[in-house]
């Protein structure tokens, strides 16, 4: 069986390790968000992209969901005792990420190269693909202040400005790589990470060809709501602004007709016998915050789709 994951960061990460764990490397891709990436300090950013590879090279920052373990911020701290820039924390370790990708992006390599050569050094085998190797960016849409890069939405200003919708700068400009597109086309299901549907699995499918083809294939998400809270992240705080009931009906609503199955937590599993949609929901523990947690999930959906499909 040949399975891709469409992910954002951290939430990504942590099922897409566990899928890792439990499936080849020619049995899985995963393809990233690069909505969020952006440019700082000269150099050329991509959060996601970094989390996931980090997580699947086991060197991710577990505390924090972002960057390495064990870092150290002396460029930081020289950065602000300098009056620099300093309301993204960038650590030494992920400083020199960040110094090689705008070094290789400046002699004409793709962004989708680079990560796979990235990847290579850090021993993570199974392909992470970029969404597009073109600049696509996410603008957040708020009140008062308009429209603001999600990464000064969400760290600068710390997700405190009232959301009024999104929107995918370069979207309809930038394509999918080849590498995307046949990842999709060989695989036998997708899986929808538990990330932010807004801001981390729709940059994804606002590409063109995307659509279409998930429509093609059995599509499994994983929800990011449990209850009426966000696993991690202002998503709920979204819903809410955006006068949606944070709820798992929400998030099955978000994806309409592109999907055919949805994990819920244990925590929602009453919702099951009263479901009437067509979406076939199963109940299982998909808060994921150790290693083991996400091999057992992703066992459970990967046992699920061999008995489906």
């Amino acid at each position: 069986m040949k399975i891709t994951a469409l992910a954002g960061g951290v939430g990504g990460g942590k099922l897409a390790q566990g899928l890792a764990k439990v499936l080849n490397p020619d049995e899985l891709a995963i393809i990233v968000n690069t909505g969020d990436d952006f440019e700082y300090l000269g150099l050329n950013i991509s959060p996601d992209v970094d989390t996931v590879c980090y997580t699947l090279a086991g060197v991710a920052n577990d505390s924090t969901g972002w960057g390495f373990r064990d870092e150290t911020f002396n460029a930081y701290e020289r950065i602000r005792q300098l009056k620099g820039p300093d309301w993204f924390k960038l650590g030494d370790k992920d400083l020199a990420t960040h110094i090689i990708r705008t070094l290789r992006l400046k002699e004409g390599e793709t962004l989708t190269k680079i990560t796979l050569e990235l990847c290579g050094q850090w021993g993570v085998d199974h392909k992470i693909l970029p969404m597009t190797d073109d600049p696509v960016r996410t603008l957040v849409d708020t009140v008062g202040e308009g429209l603001m890069p999600f990464q000064e939405y969400f760290v600068k200003n710390h997700f405190l400005p009232q959301v009024i919708g999104f929107y995918f700068e370069g979207s309809d400009l930038a394509h999918p790589t080849q590498e995307v597109l046949e990842s999709i086309a060989d695989s036998d299901a997708i899986i929808i990470c538990p990330s932010n549907p807004f801001v981390s699995i729709d940059p994804i499918l606002s590409l063109e060809g995307i659509k279409p083809l998930l429509k093609e294939k059995y599509v499994l998400a994983v929800s990011p709501i449990v209850g009426s809270k966000a696993i991690k992240g202002p998503l709920a705080k979204m819903f809410k602004e955006l006068n949606i009931e944070p709820s798992v009906k929400a998030v099955i609503d978000h994806y309409g007709d592109l999907l055919d199955c949805l994990f819920i937590d244990n925590l929602d599993s009453e919702i099951v016998s009263n479901n009437h949609s067509s979406i076939i929901l199963k109940a299982s523990d998909i808060i994921i915050p150790d290693v083991e947690s996400r091999i057992h999930l992703a066992s459970g959906i990967v046992n699920f789709l061999k008995n489906i499909i």
